[in-house]
This record gives structure tokens, C-alpha cells and sequence, in this order.
């Protein structure tokens, strides 16, 4: 059995024990991605020089009190990293290799002497559903190779599900931890908007994108946040208020937990065998004392077009720095500064990067920004306020985190409107800017993972926590393991 079939907590009192070095979990890291990772392709880069360094060091350190003291870790490749190359699966900044400074989560890891071991795989400039708009390529699902782990995220959901790594942390701008948490069987938090800092965080959509933690268990997620959340002065949007011990709250008593369950998140397009685990989890949480009613999220419906338009406007504005002049490789057939401006983005962006680019400009164009830019922001609105109503009488909201289990690899690449609905039930969280987590709730009938979404109030991850790791605890489905490469 591997090390990282341990949770945390268990690694940590290995350590103080002296059961094993924190070398012994850098050298099982490695031997597990040399032996699995040419057919999983989560990382894009290692960084085992200054890892193995960080190792030994911790070995001979005296003080071992640190939250994630020795824990190895990875980090989605648009988190910045002082020294690491960082290129968020884009040819364009396929020449940044030494960024010079930390994100603050990344920071934050450090400063409790976590051990990031290299940068995960995604979708281009985080944007895509299924890890194929890597530029490099494409992430596979650890159940199966021959499906996609989803995305944008799918290099840190793969990576912790294949037992590479015991966390790693993804971002999350439409559902991009949750959904690849979904299909790869594990547990993905997007903390509310402002929980977290985005200091380092390459931006695709300012007002909607959230750094959270992917975990094999709930308590694991839970330590991981309590390290990376916080106010940041780095990040005017990060939230100054006080964050608590999320561990703490992992009690396993939901007795009297109001649970409301929207009916369009069971409706007519959600696969048979996902609407069955959910309502199976429901009978497990009337069992350990909580109760649910049907509800209604109306304007969920609207949700992915409101969506595509916002998050694509941003990016028409967030992406325009990438010019080959201040960021990004500089084409090399320009002749003049115009032509630098026009080859440098159309060689380094890929396809979809491209189509959202254009989207946003055009709803941000005069004569159209009033009729889709604004609308859509109206739209946002209107999904706030019915999760504000319902949570005036709920605690949390569960449904699927996503539709259906994993697709084939190619399955949908060539039809990017199905691709896109397949984000709706993730997509109003970021929207609302509250907190959601998705975890293991059962399997397909061809053994692919089925995700359990719970949604919270804004700043109350706690109860989201709480209500995760009760149905976790309750359940077995978070002990299975993919057999990839042998015995994990």
C-alpha cells in the first residue's frame, strides 16, 4: 500500500513518530509519477531539484508543528511559482520559466513547509472542460485512460486521484475544481469568492475565478484551505474576515441540517445513474438526521449563457497583456510592431483561448455591450438573489456537481455547445460567489466516479465541510481507488 493511501492527518503523526522522512514521501511522489504519469500526463513540470532539497532540509528540522509539515503537493500551472515555469498550458508563455515570486496560496503552502513537487496539466488560460486544450497534452482520467478527467483543473484532479500527489490546488472560474473533482473521484472545493487570494493567479475572469484545494478526503480539503484562505493586501478583492478552524467543524452531527435540492438540478438532462446516486445520498442524509425539500433555482437556465458572456468579456480584457512585447514569446516572422502584436497571438493562443477572446470583445463592442455585456450581468444578479432566498431558510444546497460521469477522450471536442451545458450545474455557484465542494457519491456502470455537489453560504464553508465529511464518513466510496499502474 502507498504512503499517499493515508490521509494527512495519518502522514503527519508517521512523521512525528518516526515512521518515515519527509524524503520518503518526496521519493514516493516521484516513484509513483515515473510510474504512472506517461499515462496520465498531469504533470507539465517537475520540480524535484528544489523538492528533494526542501526534503532533507525538513528532515533536520527541529520544529514539525506546521500544518502540512513534509505533505507533497501540487500546483495548477496558472499559479505562479517564484523560479518554476509556469506556463498555464499555453504556447505563449512557453518561455516563462522563472516567475519571480510566489502566489500567495503558494506562499501560504510553504509558509507551513508543504513541498510543492511541479505544476499540473489544464485546459489553455483555464479554459475548457476536459484538460484537451492543453497545448501540450491532453490529461487522461485515471479510472479510465480513455476518458477525459475533466477541466479546466483535470492535471490536479488527475494527479491526487492517480496517488502522485495527497493534495494539489486547481482554480475555479465555472466549476473547473468541481467538475474534474466529479469525474476523477475526489474532493474539490471552490471556497467563496474572496476566501482566497488571487495574488498570482493568472487571470481569465477577475470577477468569477477562485483558487481552492483537491483532496482524496474531506478533512484533508479542509486542512489545505485553512492554510491558503485569508485576507491578502496583495488582492483588493480578498476578503478581510477572520478564517476559521475548518477541521474543527467536522463533527459528523447534521442532525436537524436543512438540505434544499433545486429540481432543475434533477431535471431532463441529468444522466439516469447520477439523478439515482444523488437521491441515494439523500436517503443517507435522512439517516443521519438532516432533512430536504425541493426547491427552485429559475434563472439557473440562463446560467451558462450569462456565463460565457462575462467570463469571455474579462478575458477579452485579462488576455490583451499577452502581446509578445511585455508577456508571452514574441513571434519571430513580425516585421513590424503591428505584426508583433497580430502573429505573437494568433501563434501562441490556441483554438478555444482564440473563440473566447473574440466572444468578449464583441459583447464588449460598442452597439452590443448594452444588449449581451449588461443583460448578462442583470442575468448574474438574478442567480444571486435566488440563492440568497433560498438560503434564507436553508443551510446547504445538494445536487450533482455534474450531469453526467467523465466522456471519452474526443467524445465532444467538436461540439463545444454541449460541452459548455455540461457546466450548468457549477457554473451559478461562481456566478453567486458562493462556496461549493463536490465529492465521491457512487459509480457509473462502467466504473466512473459520480460527484455529490454541496453548495454553502457565503462564508460558511464550515457547514459545507461539516455536511461533506458526515456523508463521507457515512460512505465508502471515497476508499476506492483506480488500479492504474497496480495497486495505489
Amino acid at each position: 500500500m502507498s504512503l499517499f493511501d493515508h490521509t494527512i492527518k495519518e502522514i503527519e503523526a508517521k512523521l512525528h513518530n518516526k515512521e518515515i522522512t519527509v524524503q520518503d514521501l518526496v521519493d514516493e511522489s516521484y516513484r509513483r509519477i515515473k510510474e504512472v504519469d506517461g499515462q496520465v500526463h498531469a504533470f507539465l513540470t517537475l520540480d524535484e531539484e528544489n523538492a528533494r532539497a526542501k526534503a532533507k532540509e525538513l528532515d533536520q528540522a527541529a520544529d514539525t508543528t506546521a500544518s502540512l509539515f513534509g505533505i507533497p503537493g501540487g500546483i495548477k500551472d496558472n499559479i505562479v511559482t517564484k523560479g518554476v515555469r509556469t506556463t498555464c498550458a499555453s504556447q505563449f508563455l512557453d518561455n516563462f520559466n522563472d516567475p519571480l515570486y510566489d502566489a500567495t496560496a503558494v506562499q501560504k503552502l510553504k509558509n507551513e513547509q508543504a513541498i510543492s513537487v511541479g505544476k499540473l496539466n489544464m485546459d489553455e488560460f483555464a479554459m475548457g472542460s476536459t484538460n484537451e486544450n492543453s497545448s501540450y497534452t491532453p490529461t487522461r482520467n485515471p479510472w479510465n485512460t480513455d476518458y477525459v478527467p475533466g477541466g479546466s483543473s483535470g492535471g490536479s484532479a488527475a494527479a491526487v486521484a492517480a496517488g502522485e500527489v495527497l493534495f494539489s490546488l486547481g482554480s475555479d472560474t465555472g466549476g473547473s475544481i468541481r467538475q474534474p473533482a466529479s469525474f476523477c473521484g475526489v474532493v474539490g472545493m471552490k471556497p467563496t469568492y474572496g476566501r482566497v487570494s488571487r495574488f498570482g493567479l493568472v487571470a481569465f475572469a477577475s470577477s468569477l475565478d477562485q483558487i481552492g484545494p483537491i483532496t482524496r478526503t474531506v478533512e484533508d480539503n479542509a486542512r489545505v484551505l485553512e492554510v491558503i484562505a485569508g485576507h491578502d493586501e496583495m488582492d483588493t478583492t480578498s476578503a478581510n474576515i477572520d478564517v476559521p478552524k475548518y477541521t474543527e467543524a467536522l463533527t459528523e452531527d447534521i442532525s436537524g441540517l436543512k438540505i434544499a435540492v433545486p429540481k432543475e438540478y434533477l431535471a431532463e438532462g441529468v444522466a439516469p445513474e447520477v439523478r439515482e446516486s444523488i437521491l441515494e445520498a439523500l436517503k443517507v442524509y435522512e439517516s443521519l438526521g438532516a432533512t430536504w425539500e425541493e426547491v427552485s433555482l429559475p434563472h439557473s437556465k440562463y446560467a451558462v449563457s450569462a456565463y460565457y458572456l462575462l467570463s469571455s468579456s474579462e478575458a477579452s480584457a485579462n488576455l490583451a497583456r499577452f502581446d509578445g512585447v511585455r508577456y508571452g514569446v514574441r513571434s519571430e516572422n513580425a516585421d513590424n510592431m503591428i505584426d508583433v502584436f497580430k502573429k505573437s497571438r494568433s501563434e501562441g493562443f490556441g483554438p478555444e483561448v482564440k473563440k473566447r477572446i473574440m466572444l468578449g470583445t464583441f459583447a464588449l463592442s460598442s452597439g452590443y455591450y448594452d444588449a449581451y455585456y449588461k443583460k448578462a450581468q442583470k442575468v448574474r444578479t438574478l442567480i444571486k438573489q435566488d440563492f440568497d432566498k433560498i438560503f434564507e431558510d436553508f443551510d446547504v444546497i445538494v445536487g450533482p456537481t455534474s450531469p453526467t460521469t467523465a466522456y471519452k477522450v474526443g467524445e465532444l471536442i467538436d461540439d463545444p455547445l454541449t460541452m459548455y451545458a455540461n457546466d450548468i450545474l457549477t457554473i451559478p455557484v461562481n456566478l453567486a460567489g458562493v462556496p461549493g465542494i463536490s465529492l465521491p457519491c457512487g459509480f457509473s456502470e462502467n466504473g466512473l466516479p459520480i460527484g455529490l455537489q454541496i453548495i454553502g453560504k457565503y462564508f460558511d464553508e464550515s457547514t459545507v465541510y461539516r455536511a461533506a465529511h458526515a456523508f463521507e464518513q457515512a460512505t465508502e466510496h471515497h476508499k476506492k481507488r483506480p488500479q492504474l499502474g497496480g495497486a495505489n
